[in-house]
């Protein structure tokens, strides 16, 4: 006999996490997670200065245009996601809506992998991301110095790159592309 059926999580559940910690709702389950470590925080912040300008700002010949934030509250349906970082081209972007969380889908995420928090953001954030038509993501790995990239085709993440301390790695290199 199976017990009680479990509440889902609402967005009014994340106010009653306590302050140093950062709250998912992920499935219908919140998350509740300890602020990033410094190595993480440090990845997250040296990736946000070096993308930032040239691409919000189109400085040193970047594209300009977007709109880059660190850690945002994004609503992808049910769920409420906070990735690292994420970009909307800037026509795309809501300057303004009635709730904290942005409800447009972002067009890039990026990811930075912790110990703690790689399953999960593997193998539940990625097919969230995938649901609501996420079309870049990046996932970057402050241990093992790894950069991954990936691209939605028909629905599945595509390995568009991947990047060992420099060294490029992909579908016209050493990986052969493949669905995951």
């Amino acid at each position: 006999m199976s017990g009680p059926a479990k509440k889902k999580a609402t967005y009014n559940d994340l106010f009653s996490i306590p302050e140093n910690t950062t709250g998912e709702i992920i499935n219908g389950e919140l998350i509740v997670t300890p602020r990033p470590s410094r190595r993480h925080l440090y990845t997250e912040s040296a990736l946000g200065n070096k993308i930032g300008p040239p691409c919000q700002f189109a400085e040193g010949g970047g594209p300009g245009g977007w709109i880059i934030l660190l850690e945002p509250e994004i609503g992808f349906g049910e769920d409420i996601l906070v990735p690292d970082l994420a970009g909307w081209r800037a026509e795309r972007y809501p300057e303004e809506e009635p709730h904290n969380w942005i409800s447009v889908c972002p067009d890039w995420v990026c990811k930075v992998l912790s110990p703690s928090t790689q399953r999960t953001d593997k193998m539940e954030k990625m097919p969230a991301y995938a649901r609501c038509g996420l079309p870049h993501l990046w996932l970057i790995d402050p241990i093992a110095k790894t950069l991954d990239l990936f691209r939605l085709k028909g629905g599945d993440w595509v390995v568009s790159g991947l990047y060992v301390k420099g060294l490029r790695c992909g579908p016209n290199h050493l990986l052969k592309s493949k669905s995951i």
